[in-house]
Order: structure tokens, then sequence, then C-alpha cells
């Protein structure tokens, strides 16, 4: 399978839907598609859920995509640091819903979708109010709670480089959720640093194969 090359985040990001769960990639600004989220904005998608470690960090990125107001609901597993501002007044003006998810789990739930896998266990949580009321069961001695996977319909990600059949690479702590999202969503867009021509990458480096990739874009910004 070969990935679409796209001149530009625009044309990248086309077509995602009103209503659509958006998978994006990052921890903190490591490894975040910022190219990709700005093209959102101006694509006009509305009524989102969203999917990231962070729920945005001071203005840039996915902070100011969450500023439009369209997003509708997100997921994350750290929604407060100190640049949190923009989803800090949005949460407390009850303009954004939020679902915290710790991060292993937030991992495993989209692995668990990518390897069509239809629930787990997990022992993460239990006994604290984001497993109240939730389906335990008892396990070696050991109490466990059912997780769901975490399906997207688009996931933005960013890596480092690409060949243009969509193989990708990352560079160290950018790579965060990417690879598992990637895995996650029916729509797959990529943000690299550089893309290469096919058969640059020794293939043993894939850590993304292209089977999973739908576009990539090269960042205008990029080093």
């Amino acid at each position: 399978m070969r990935a679409r090359i796209c001149a530009d985040a625009d044309e990248a990001v086309a077509g995602i839907e009103d209503g659509s769960t958006v998978l994006v990639g990052g921890f903190g600004m490591a490894g975040m598609p910022v190219e990709l989220i700005d093209a959102v904005i101006r694509q006009g998608a509305k009524d989102l859920t969203v999917v990231s470690n962070n729920a945005g960090n001071g203005d840039t990125g996915l902070a100011a995509l969450l500023a439009t107001g369209r997003v509708r609901k997100i997921i994350c597993s750290f929604p407060r640091q100190s640049d949190s501002w923009v989803f800090d007044g949005l949460y407390r003006e009850g303009r954004i819903e939020l679902d915290v998810v710790p991060q292993g789990n937030l991992a495993e739930r989209m692995r668990a979708s990518g390897a069509g896998i239809g629930a787990f266990y997990s022992p993460t949580g239990v006994g604290t109010l984001l497993t109240e009321g939730r389906e335990t069961r008892e396990i070696d001695g050991r109490t466990y709670v059912l997780e769901y996977p975490i399906k997207g319909d688009v996931a933005l990600i960013g890596a480092h480089r690409a060949d243009r059949t969509g193989n990708l690479v990352y560079r160290k702590t950018a790579r965060n959720f990417g690879p598992v999202m990637a895995t996650a969503a029916d729509l797959v867009v990529a943000q690299v640093h550089e893309i290469v021509e096919t058969g640059e990458i020794d293939p043993e480096a894939v850590v993304t194969p292209s089977i999973y990739v739908d576009r990539v874009v090269r960042a205008v910004s990029a080093a």
C-alpha cells in the first residue's frame, strides 16, 4: 500500500467531517503535528472529539484548535499543566467535556483498537473516581477494571522521516503516541520533516509501516 504524498497540510486534512474522533500525537509539544492541526482549523470541521496525551500547551497547536470552540470533548491523560489556560478556561465555562484516562491505559486502548481486541482488563485506576461504577474482575487475587478500545476516524501524527511509500521513522521522544495512533484510525495523516525515496529507509528501522499510513506531508517549517 502506498501513502499519498500531499502538496500541503490543507490537502492532507481534506475531508475530515464534523463529529469526527481525531487522535492527535504529541507529548506536550514533542511530536505534535502543529501544521496539520493548523490546517484542521482552516478546514473548519467542528463538534470534534480529540484524543491526545495533553489538552494543549500555550496558544499553539492543539490549544489553538481548542480555542476555536470546535472541540466538543477531549480524552487525555494530562489536561492541566502550567500553560493549559485555553483548556482551563473552556472547561470552567462548561464549553468542553473531559474524559481523563491514565496514560498507560490511553496507549493500550488505542493499541487494542489497532490489534482488533474487543476489550481488556487493567489494574490502573482501580479504587479511584476514574473507575467508579465500572465493571471489575478479580484475577489472581488482584482487581482489574474493564477497558474498551479507542478508535479514531482520523489520526494526525508527527514523524521524523517518511519514504514515498509512507513508511515512517520517528526521532527520540517525538515518537510517543504516533505508532499506536497510526494503527487505531481509519484515516492516518503524517507530518514529517523529510520525505526520501522508497528504499532509503532501512526496513529494520521502520517503526510505522506504510500499510497504516494514508497521507504524508512535509512540514513547511521542517529543519
